[in-house]
């Protein structure tokens, strides 16, 4: 079913067994897309040859000095800082997390966000959004390149939302959305300066088949924090995010209706039954790489936070701790969970979370730890590949930054993707529909790349 029958379908007021039929159909679709994966996931990944999988060789330095990638990949341009857009606009600064939808007729779109912070340039004037700063729209939210599915070339480009505050990543929807987040609990008299209207820190949803502005409506009942990312599990509908910070907590989102976010819901905190409340192992190894805990979710009030206190209310209510939670994505019937700053070495871990079938309760592990600088440093956006493979976008924070893209196999193991020789970072990685090249944006100058190569079946 396209993603657009999936959206008509929802909005005719099919009940939830359609839905759940329906979006099941769609990750079906998406499989091959890698930007959201049913069918592939690491767990079930592993077979005859994925095993000896290490990697697709060394890293060939790039003669234009931008993206170093192994022998038989490349890359294109998509768009950059300052490009012309259709809507009359340019192609704002800080590109972050990004979504691939199939949008029908041909058609592929990149939902990219920016983070942009009030003093930035919003890449011209922005007709209508959420939020102003004296009197004065603000630049951050998200823009759409539209692309030709099969030539990948770039048929259109324009804002489809304006008036927020470093949307930082977020995640594809079943139903042809993109969810993207402000990493900023910000308001009047607080970070940024005087003047700002109203309060910060909120999810949007942004159509893929948007064609200009989207009105902007916060979901408030997901919760005022420091958003990070999202992903939706197809299956029930339920909605998974991040924060980042340092004591961050994982979040749950149960909507009264699935596929209808703005109607409201519950919002969870997950608590880990008879295993640790601290993950980050940094003080001492408390979460054991490889075994699974089951976990259960407690309710939150008071979800609009204007003290934002969610994380601390939630640990203090047994919540488990995890160090700056930022990329999640869905994978095989389980997602991902990329924690920048977590480990003994400081350097990152990955999480898989595993949904619980029937009675089965939902369980939580430590898939992957950083034991040095050279398998994994400071990881941030990241997808589950179509073949099953995650592939983590590196943020360093150091003076000099030499940030990779990071693949890691079914069974554990790191290996060296791609080199960004911009000093910046990289953000937004996913996939095609079919499958067959991988989107991945440099944040600043913006740089939106296609690559393509001989990709792995695992």
């Amino acid at each position: 079913m396209s993603q657009t029958l999936i959206a008509n379908s929802i909005s005719n007021g099919s009940n939830r067994r359609q839905f759940l039929a329906a979006t099941s159909s769609a990750f079906a679709a998406l499989v091959a897309s890698g930007c959201s994966t049913r069918g592939t996931g690491l767990a079930s990944a592993i077979g005859a040859g994925a095993s000896s999988f290490a990697g697709y060789g060394p890293l060939v330095k790039d003669p234009a000095g931008m993206l170093d990638l192994p022998e038989g990949f490349s890359y294109r341009v998509l768009s950059s800082l300052g490009d012309a857009m259709s809507d009359g606009g340019t192609v704002p600064d800080k590109a972050d997390g990004m979504g691939c939808l199939d949008i029908g007729n041909g058609e592929i779109v990149l939902v990219r966000n920016h983070e942009l912070i009030p003093s930035d340039d919003a890449g011209g004037p922005i007709a209508k959004g959420f939020g102003t700063r004296n009197g004065e729209i603000v630049p951050g939210g998200t823009t759409n390149i539209v692309l030709d599915a099969e030539t990948l070339e770039v048929k259109r480009q324009f804002r489809t939302l304006g008036g927020t505050i470093r949307n930082c990543s977020g995640g594809v929807t079943p139903w042809g959305s993109w969810l993207t987040c402000e990493e900023a609990p910000t308001g009047p008299g607080q970070r940024y300066g005087d003047g700002l209207a109203v309060n910060h820190g909120w999810t949007f949803e942004v159509p893929g088949n948007a064609t200009g502005l989207v009105d902007p409506v916060p979901l408030r009942a997901m919760g005022r924090f420091n958003h990070e990312a999202a992903c939706v599990d197809p299956e029930t509908g339920y909605v998974y995010q991040t924060e980042d910070r340092d004591e961050s907590v994982f979040y749950r989102f149960v909507p009264n209706v699935p596929g209808k976010l703005s109607q409201g819901g519950k919002l969870q905190a997950m608590v880990i039954e008879n295993g640790p409340a601290d993950t980050r192992n940094w003080s001492a190894s408390t979460m054991p790489l490889g075994e699974s805990f089951a976990v259960r979710w407690i309710d939150l009030d008071d979800v609009e936070s204007p003290k934002d206190d969610l994380r601390i209310r939630a640990a203090a209510a047994g919540a488990a701790v995890i160090a700056r939670g930022e990329g999640v994505h869905m994978g095989d019937g389980e997602l991902y969970i990329c924690s920048t700053s977590g480990g003994a070495k400081g350097l990152g871990q990955i999480f898989r979370f595993v949904p619980g079938q029937g009675a089965a309760p939902d369980r939580f592990e430590l898939f992957f730890e950083s034991e040095s600088k050279e398998q994994f440093n400071y990881g941030d956006n990241l997808c589950v590949a179509p073949n099953g493979h995650l592939v983590v976008c590196e943020d360093q924070y150091t003076e000099i930054v030499d940030n990779y893209l990071r693949g890691i196999t079914p069974d554990g193991r790191p290996y060296d993707l791609g080199r960004l020789t911009m000093q910046t970072e990289l953000a937004g990685a996913c996939f095609s529909p079919d499958g067959k090249t991988m989107f991945v944006n440099a944040y600043a100058p913006t740089r939106t790349v296609a690559i393509t190569g001989p990709w792995v079946n695992a």
